[in-house]
């Protein structure tokens, strides 16, 4: 296998986003204008959801929502709204939130992390509708969710206050049937019709949806009522596919990611960046993805902390490191694809003792006269599109509409003494 790596340029992706938003006086004003708070009476106990992914802000945004319900004179508490992540199991899902800060004692008021649930009905066409009885047990429910496109499925909605409705609340239970059903009807109708039975028997008072800019910063959150849901996700949803980000290129020789998560994505790495599907790929060089982006070699090199072990996603990388499957929760890894039914997700690539081992396979599966010549890209994460590293092929192959600076300049790919590429480079 040759030993030639191409020089690597760090830069800088300038995206037109939104500026963040005012946390506080933005929910103040939501609550407000959604008449929420006339709705609760002294004394209610109210459940907040609260779910796996790594949603900026969240800690504040959580905390404000608290301290207003609170203010409206009710008991606030918190559940954990992840389907089968964290194990599938109460402390799991504890632990999650604690990885965000999000904690009986740092929030003021009792987590309910039960994963038991009651059928509250079922669909038009027979799917069984199931909901956290810790939230049914409450005199209110509020909805807080992220809105952007959804890693198993494209249309009009994708992971929102409709999918913490049917995935999140429904625990694992309800996020096995949800899946299942979503298997043979479709995702979209199912969670419309699912979302549908739970908006008509379960108490919501309203739900906090957010949005991110291609900074992953908070660029907005909307206090929606009950009866909006639909039409708000709907146009959240469009906002959030204008402002998510990409990579600068749209053919790749080889994508080498730090670090993927289910903080990162529900999916441990994001099918909307890499282009390929949860439920599988092809490694054929020849051939074009069905997404705007084409990689031909994916190595991802370790996984967040906050991710407790959950490799989920590691299967639609080519190549990964020994330390990564040495550290993989194999359990909640398992748990979490047979779950969603994408086994793909949980499949363990070729693995190397070292990046310098791996990459060097890379590239040379690529059937090129000059791996040095590779368009080769470094990113931090799927979610973190802003600051990268390219080799020189791929800087010149950026196209005139991505708008970039460079941060220094080519060097070559160099290696510690234990074989692995250094931190990347992030100075502004």
């Amino acid at each position: 296998m040759s030993q030639t790596f191409p020089s690597m340029i760090p830069i800088r992706q300038r995206f037109d986003a939104p500026p963040p938003v005012r946390i506080n006086d933005t929910l103040a004003a939501g609550f407000a204008s959604a008449g929420v708070l006339e709705k609760i009476q002294p004394g209610w106990r109210v459940a907040i959801t609260v779910g796996s992914r790594g949603i900026s802000n969240l800690r504040e945004i959580v905390s404000e929502t608290v301290r207003i319900v609170r203010a409206a004179g009710a008991a606030p508490f918190l559940i954990p709204s992840m389907g089968s992540h964290g194990g599938a199991t109460p402390e799991g899902q504890t632990a999650v939130l604690a990885e965000y800060g999000i904690t009986p004692d740092s929030m003021g008021i009792p987590i309910h992390a039960s994963m038991e649930v009651r059928q509250i009905g079922q669909t038009a066409d027979g799917v069984p509708v199931n909901f956290s009885s810790e939230a049914l047990a409450a005199d209110g429910v509020i909805i807080l969710n992220r809105i952007k496109p959804h890693t198993d499925f494209s249309g009009n909605i994708g992971s929102g206050l409709l999918k913490m409705l049917v995935i999140g609340l429904g625990k694992h239970v309800g996020a096995a049937q949800a899946h299942l059903a979503a298997g043979t009807r479709g995702y979209e109708p199912v969670i419309r019709n699912i979302a549908s039975v739970s908006l008509r028997t379960v108490p919501v008072l309203c739900g906090i949806a957010i949005v991110e800019n291609q900074f992953h910063q908070t660029a907005r959150i909307d206090v929606v009522r009950p009866a909006d849901f639909i039409t708000r996700e709907e146009e959240l949803f469009r906002l959030s596919q204008r402002l998510m980000p990409s990579l600068p290129i749209r053919e790749v020789d080889l994508l080498i990611v730090d670090r993927i998560g289910k903080n990162i994505s529900g999916a441990g790495i994001d099918p909307n960046i890499i282009g390929r599907s949860v439920h599988g790929y092809s490694s054929f060089l020849g051939e074009k993805s069905q997404f705007p982006v084409t990689i031909r070699r994916i190595f991802v090199r370790d996984m967040t902390p906050e991710t407790h072990g959950n490799a989920i996603g590691i299967g639609l990388a080519d190549l990964t490191t020994s330390r990564l499957v040495s550290a993989m929760n194999k359990k909640a890894t398992y748990v979490n694809a047979l779950t969603a039914l994408t086994p793909n997700g949980a499949k363990i690539p070729i693995h190397f003792d070292t990046d310098r081992e791996a990459i060097t396979a890379a590239l040379a599966s690529l059937g090129q006269a000059d791996p040095a010549t590779s368009r080769v890209i470094r990113i931090a994460d799927t979610l973190s599109l802003e600051h990268l590293e390219l080799s020189i092929a791929a800087r010149d192959g950026i196209p005139p509409d991505v708008t970039w600076t460079d941060r220094g300049p080519a060097e070559p790919m160099a290696f510690d003494t234990s074989g692995n590429l250094p931190p990347m480079r992030v100075d502004h």
